[in-house]
């Protein structure tokens, strides 16, 4: 399901991914950025923005393209409210009369805002912890018990409390500052100092466990058969035992002493785990693993290994969009079930139009990286063990896959020749046909076949142009909304015959009753007519999706309006991970945060949080594991709000990250970000923008990109290549990293040559000469370093490499113009004719090791030639031109892009905008935009 904006509302066992290292592996990073950021500190404003930008005015609306259409969104209303301390369940002794309240200034016991978690790891002259004080000792632990200094030796009760978080969830974007040097929220020193064994459980979780022992982050987590030594000073003795007198959901973890260390003879601490379903024995495992990587003090065992979780919801899960030129490879699946399980989520769905294999047709999904049916059965057999359900893959059954935009599948699509055909009808299947339904029926069989679940997603979103082209031709003009209702008519009796379950998105049946195929008709206040639902199957599952609103009262009146209809919805949210190449995650916390406020208040009791790869899949799909997270950790409590302090410590124990620098790397879209507006994407646009137009630098003319990109550029590097014992996923930030460094010499490169060239006539060479062989050269060598990454360290290790052709045409246009940009001006300055091959960032005028400019590789400069002078010999040109000086200032010899004077496209919205690429890469509009 494409999630297109421009009709957006305003506002089983294998080994473990090889590109995340686990603690005591050896980092898969090359060596330290040579520019040192130990002793960084930004330079904060009194608004906690970084000084080196400045906010231009905004409108009150702003134009988003998408390649596309250019459209004017709206400003959305105001943010949530910040809600005050939460509670949790929790299991204590019978004494117990007061709960431990850590100090607000405690690690990780102050919420997530912008504020601490646009705040990077430490640099090593950070003052160390003081590991003595009890108080600090277990850092922000939510629902976990205080216990009096009478009751030290005693276990615990069978009395249940509710007792107070002992930290404040409040608003992860409550402040507006970005970035700032906090030392109370400092990064752990030191490995977790607990090893948990499973001593005792049911054979069911064996196979399950024995994987999470295999890949634990950070290796402190065995089963008695697996055990072989123990490498982490105490040994906890666990327990999981199934209990069918809890509710389905439900999971209580007790320790059996008070006090570690106060354990009378013959007898042993050990911690139980009672669960219902299996989801949640391991989503109490990933919880152990935070809470023991935040312990300090062993002492305080027996206080925090107590609490209980209740499941808010039925199912609640992922959907990975694998339709997109990106399809993850079987060992990334089964990371991201681990992962999942660990956090708690119980469905998982790849989204996958055509990505798939049906027998006897062997262009469905050719040359995309299809999953074969045998892969479908090891991931669903996989995650089965973990008590995770694998919906059925997603297939569109109006919208036409990509596969089938090939000629041979014309008689299935509903335009009147693939290659010449209306934009809409040649991405619409040719309902009503027999062929169609027969194709359809090939689909569902080897959808559904490889899996457990009889549950499979439709699709039938984003269908326009339903009953037009060929089918107003064979069948005749009739309403939209009956030919769509017919055509759901019949394959829902397909599924139901093959007894499967199906769902579908929504949005058609309220854009088709509004004769608007805007999704605005889909977000509004109208609810849909009563008998629109008697029209319907009415054992159908709808979904409601909704990424953009950040009230909760928006989604409740859409949910609302789902149910007028007789149906209850399931409800899918977004990690907002489209068109770019770093998930935005706070606007994702914000937009997530009110829809599950919304689900909470109105009891949905089945939801999903999908990812999505519109424009070449650039985004590196682990930057919304802290999504997954968020989604899992409002999961289980009743809160209007997660403990922010537990989601740090649990995404530091499941997935081996550090979550301030997670969401700090978000900042390479975030210039002083409008709240109130979608997350912009300027990363994205900045990179892939024509090097000698950088037509949309007007957008950002007042700010000074070069030192924010620097100083992100910066900050990521160091985390991401220090401290990988305890952080190792964070080597995957050296991605942002290399990003924002590219950006740093790129914002302004234009600038540059445009004042080079404004130089009077006797140091215009000279200077244009200094920037062909300073930034050009530096940008160059940036753009190389960044594509390799991009390639070997992100696709290659995530997906199969089907797709990333798409990349690398990109990396590889913006290289030629780089590498075309520094010829030209060479031969400008006279620094030969402008005919040679530099390439790929080690062309022949790449500087000598003592930075002359000299050539390498056999010679043959940007001219050709191999010159190694160190500047340009004005007036001396190959060929036997004279007097390059006289010449550029008569106009003979110049860079006429440079020249030209640009405007500002988007006014007044400044960098608070999203750009495809074909609209980023050149004004010509000729990329597939006409």
């Amino acid at each position: 399901m494409e999630r297109d904006m421009e009709d957006a509302p305003s506002a089983n066992s294998m080994p473990s991914l090889p590109h995340i290292p686990t603690a005591r592996q050896a980092p898969l990073v090359s060596e330290p950025s040579t520019m040192s950021v130990d002793n960084f500190v930004p330079d904060v404003d009194d608004n906690g923005i970084m000084s080196a930008i400045s906010r231009r005015p905004s409108a009150s609306s702003m134009q988003v393209t998408t390649g596309r259409e250019e459209i004017s969104m709206m400003r959305r209303g105001s943010l949530p409210p910040t809600f005050g301390r939460g509670t949790g369940d929790g299991v204590t002794p019978e004494n117990v009369h007061e709960t431990v309240e850590y100090e607000e200034a405690d690690i990780d016991t102050v919420s997530i805002d912008l504020d601490s978690y646009g705040t990077p790891g430490p640099s090593p002259s950070s003052p160390p912890r003081n590991d003595a004080s009890m108080e600090r000792s277990v850092r922000g632990q939510s629902v976990e018990m205080g216990y009096t200094d009478e009751t030290q030796n005693e276990g615990p009760s069978e009395k249940e409390h509710h007792v107070g978080s002992a930290s404040a969830p409040t608003s992860p974007l409550e402040h507006p500052a970005l970035h700032q040097h906090d030392e109370h929220h400092r990064q752990r020193e030191s490995l977790p100092i607990v090893m948990l064994v499973a001593e005792r459980y049911p054979p069911e979780l064996a196979p399950g466990l024995g994987e999470i022992v295999r890949h634990c982050v950070h290796r402190n987590f065995v089963t008695a058969e697996t055990m072989v030594e123990i490498e982490i000073g105490h040994r906890v003795a666990v327990s999981f035992v199934e209990d069918d007198d809890l509710p389905a959901g439900s999971v209580v973890v007790r320790s059996s002493h008070a006090n570690f260390r106060s354990v009378p003879a013959r007898e042993k601490f050990e911690v139980q785990v009672s669960y219902r379903r299996k989801i949640e024995a391991f989503r109490a495992l990933g919880r152990m693993l935070g809470t023991v990587f935040a312990l300090d003090d062993v002492n305080m065992l027996g206080t925090v290994m107590n609490w209980r979780e209740d499941a808010q919801f039925d199912t609640i899960g992922v959907m990975i969009d694998c339709s997109r030129g990106a399809v993850l490879t079987v060992n990334s699946v089964f990371y991201l079930l681990r992962t999942c399980a660990l956090m708690g989520l119980n469905t998982f769905q790849l989204y996958t139009e055509d990505t798939y294999e049906i027998p006897n047709e062997p262009f469905f999904g050719y040359l995309r990286g299809r999953f074969t049916q045998e892969q479908i059965v090891s991931i669903d057999n996989y995650a089965f063990e973990f008590g995770i359900e694998v919906g059925n893959p997603s297939f569109t059954s109006l919208q036409a896959a990509p596969s089938l935009r090939w000629d041979i599948w014309g008689k299935y699509c509903n335009g009147h020749d693939l290659r010449a055909c209306e934009s809409y009808t040649q991405e619409v299947m040719l309902s009503k046909s027999e062929e169609t339904y027969d194709f359809i029926g090939k689909i569902l069989d080897s959808a559904s076949a490889p899996l457990r679940s009889k549950r499979i997603h439709i699709g039938m979103d984003e269908a326009h142009g339903v009953g037009e082209g060929r089918y107003k031709q064979l069948f005749g003009q009739k309403d939209s909304t009956d030919v769509f209702l017919e055509h759901l008519k019949r394959v829902h009796e397909m599924c139901k015959s093959r007894g499967l379950k199906p769902m579908i998105w929504s949005d058609m049946l309220f854009t088709l009753a509004a004769k608007n195929t805007s999704l605005t008709s889909y977000y509004d206040d109208k609810p849909l007519p009563p008998e629109m639902s008697h029209s319907m199957p009415s054992d159908l599952d709808l979904v409601y999706w909704d990424y953009y609103h950040t009230l909760a009262d928006d989604y409740g009146k859409k949910i609302r309006h789902h149910r007028d209809l007789g149906y209850e919805p399931w409800v899918a949210g977004g990690i907002w991970t489209w068109n770019r190449f770093y998930s935005a995650l706070p606007f994702t916390f914000e937009a997530s945060r009110a829809c599950l406020q919304a689900c909470k208040k109105d009891a949905v009791r089945n939801i999903f949080v999908t990812t999505w790869g519109d424009d070449g899949n650039e985004c590196d799909i682990l930057s919304a594991l802290p999504g997954f997270l968020y989604y899992a950790e409002h999961g289980y409590t009743h809160e209007t709000e997660v403990d922010w302090g537990m989601m740090k410590r649990n995404f530091a124990a499941i997935c081996g990250g550090r979550l301030d620098d997670w969401v700090y790397a978000s900042k390479i879209d975030i210039v002083g970000l409008d709240k109130g507006r979608f997350p912009p994407n300027p990363s994205k646009w900045l990179l892939w923008q024509d090097p000698f137009y950088s037509f949309l630098s007007p957008q950002y003319r007042e700010l000074n990109l070069e030192a924010y990109y620097n100083e992100i550029a910066d900050n990521l590097m160091r985390v991401s290549t220090q401290d990988l014992d305890i952080y190792p996923l964070n080597t995957r930030l050296r991605f942002p990293a290399l990003i924002a460094r590219a950006l740093a010499l790129k914002a302004h490169l234009r600038e540059h040559l445009v004042a080079a060239n404004s130089a009077i006539a006797s140091e215009r060479a000279q200077r244009l000469y200094d920037v062909a062989m300073g930034p050009v050269r530096a940008l160059r060598e940036a753009v190389d370093e960044l594509w390799r990454w991009h390639r070997d360290q992100v696709w290659l290790q995530t997906y199969r490499p089907f797709g990333l052709e798409i990349i690398e045409m990109r990396y590889g246009a913006i290289r030629t113009r780089l590498e075309s940009l520094e010829e030209r001006v060479l031969s400008v300055c006279g620094v030969g004719d402008g005919g040679g091959s530099g390439g790929g960032g080690s062309g022949h005028h790449r500087r000598g090791s003592d930075g002359d400019g000299s050539g390498r590789g056999g010679g043959g400069g940007a001219g050709g030639s191999g010159r190694s002078d160190s500047s340009p010999r004005v007036g001396v040109v190959h060929g036997g031109d004279d007097d390059v000086e006289g010449r550029m200032m008569m106009g003979g010899v110049g860079i006429p892009e440079v020249e030209e004077e640009l405007s500002e496209i988007y006014v007044g919205v400044g960098l608070d905008v999203v750009v495809d690429y074909a609209r980023a890469y050149t004004p010509s509009r000729s990329l597939g935009t006409g």
